[in-house]
């Protein structure tokens, strides 16, 4: 066989190899998916770093076979309108953090899946029908903030035994929220103190809010868990300082923003595992069958530098019990 002719068939062959391989990558089919944010993108970075981590940990690389369309609403009524603006999308699964968010989606759909990763009361709220068996559209996992938040008020009280006034910040527009304060007000009664609900709705009320507390002469605070006050983490730890109010703040990035302490599950971590509810309908299942998940470990995270600047001597009795101190 002549040089060029042997040239001519191993293109020949190299075209003939390279095609199939070319046409696999035009069928890959690309996912769409919707990610409902409330606050700005910013805040919620970490937040969407764990989802991406979790959907890379399962094959999804953005941008290959899979596109997440980002909506960052700044209010629960931009919340809506841009949930309905998903739908029209006819994005392939709505991903919602928090109750806050899901709840616009269910409004907007009853077609699409629905994924949140902590959702506060899903069966109370009206979510899912039981945690085994969800029904409807949507499914994912949620962190029991009724018993989390007479948790963290005990831990509250404890750290602090001679306060009797104890400051709750909470969300109006959080769905979950009033069943936690029915929760927090019976834990009160029974730990002998005074709860003063103090609402906060956008960032502008946080300063209001410490000053109320102040006069009612509260001797520390606990942030029931809401997304405003996880946008707001570092207003959040600088009023406390201002103001001299030891908190119970909802996760472990308020306490690392200069919080004082919380006791919480990891929400990093629930969401990156809420991935693992995305593949799954993906390839398939259908969100109904699809049980909510709740954590099975808590975390009890501590700052001492923040401690040590109100001038408060965290007990040995919690410290012992802390599974991360941060100095």
């Amino acid at each position: 066989m002549r040089r060029r002719e042997l040239l001519k068939f191993s293109g020949a062959g190299l075209a003939l190899v390279a095609w199939p391989v070319s046409a696999r990558a035009q069928q890959t089919k690309v996912r769409r998916i919707g990610y409902l944010g409330f606050g700005s993108a910013s805040a919620s970075a970490n937040w969407v770093e764990a989802l991406q981590a979790g959907l890379r940990d399962l094959g999804y690389v953005e941008g290959e076979n899979i596109v997440i369309e980002f909506r960052w609403a700044d209010t629960v009524e931009q919340l809506h309108i841009l949930a309905a603006e998903l739908v029209r999308m006819n994005v392939e699964i709505i991903f919602a953090l928090s109750s806050t968010e899901v709840e616009p989606a269910r409004q907007a759909t009853k077609t699409i899946p629905i994924v949140f990763a902590t959702n506060a009361d899903p069966v109370g709220l009206g979510h899912v029908a039981s945690l085994p068996l969800p029904g409807g559209n949507i499914t994912g996992l949620a962190v029991q903030l009724t018993e989390i938040v007479v948790k963290q008020l005990e831990i509250l009280k404890e750290a602090l035994p001679q306060v009797t006034r104890i400051g709750v910040l909470f969300s109006p527009t959080a769905p979950s929220h009033r069943p936690a304060l029915q929760a927090i007000e019976a834990a009160a009664e029974n730990l002998g103190v005074q709860v003063h609900m103090v609402p906060v709705r956008t960032g502008e009320d946080f300063e209001g809010a410490f000053a109320t507390m102040s006069r009612e002469r509260v001797g520390g605070f606990l942030a029931v868990g809401a997304i405003i006050f996880t946008a707001q983490r570092a207003l959040l730890a600088e009023l406390a300082l201002k103001h001299r109010l030891p908190g119970v703040v909802s996760n472990n990035a308020l306490v690392e923003a200069g919080g004082l302490m919380t006791y919480a599950a990891d929400t990093y971590d629930m969401t990156r595992r809420s991935a693992a509810y995305i593949d799954k309908i993906l390839k398939g299942a259908k969100p109904a069958d699809l049980p909510v998940q709740q954590p099975t470990r808590f975390q009890l995270v501590i700052n001492l530098k923040t401690a040590k600047a109100l001038d408060l001597t965290i007990p040995l009795s919690i410290l012992a019990r802390a599974d991360k101190v941060i100095e």
